[in-house]
């Protein structure tokens, strides 16, 4: 996965921020904690992370 390509939301922090960092392969979704690139990631099916995206992102934008 050495060209997979992270991305970090645009209203996370600085460098030295908490984040998640999540990579887009294919019907998968990858998602890791920045601090840790290496570290252990989580690998979602695609809808799984559209009903995650879904229960967090969705609340968000109605209030």
């Amino acid at each position: 996965m050495a060209d997979t390509t992270w991305r970090k939301s645009s209203y996370s922090g600085g460098a030295n921020s908490d984040c998640v960092e999540v990579a887009l392969t294919g019907a998968n979704t990858l998602i890791r904690d920045s601090k840790n690139p290496s570290g252990p990631r989580l690998n979602l099916p695609a809808p799984a992370w559209r009903g995650l995206l879904a229960k967090t992102i969705a609340p968000a934008i109605s209030t």
